[in-house]
């Protein structure tokens, strides 16, 4: 049984590097590489311009922290050289991740889709917010 995860990521120092310019093409590499990982199942993303969450379902043989860090290392490096062709993008170190049963794919979905709303409205769960290193 797969389980459901939200991961989350900041920029390099919360800053807002996620520009309206960069957001589409991020998220569609994010997409796809999570498409192509094996016994992986993508359900969401969104974020503002400081970070992302990710809604996932990842199979238990899958090493987790490996696997988060060649997608923030591919996503950068694909932004900064194919798409903006300078640096604009880093991520901090680090990650958070929340694990859900299926009965809650409704609401983590519409939690990781609408993160500009809730963030304008500050309705945030901060248990989904934090990395490892703001922990």
């Amino acid at each position: 049984m797969k389980s459901i995860f939200i991961i989350t990521w900041h920029t390099k120092n919360n800053q807002p590097l996620i520009t309206s310019q960069i957001e589409q093409p991020l998220y569609k590499f994010l997409t796809d590489k999570i498409r192509n990982t094996p016994e992986t199942f993508f359900h969401a993303i969104g974020g503002i311009s400081d970070h992302i969450h990710l809604a996932v379902s990842i199979p238990p043989t899958l090493q987790i922290a490996e696997w988060i860090g060649q997608l923030k290392g591919s996503s950068s490096h694909f932004i900064n050289k194919e798409i903006a062709n300078q640096k604009v993008l880093e991520w901090q170190n680090g990650y958070g991740i929340v694990s859900f049963g299926t009965k809650d794919l409704k609401w983590v979905v519409n939690y990781v889709e609408k993160q500009k709303e809730h963030q304008k409205q500050n309705k945030i769960f901060a248990r989904l917010e934090k990395t490892e290193i703001e922990s």
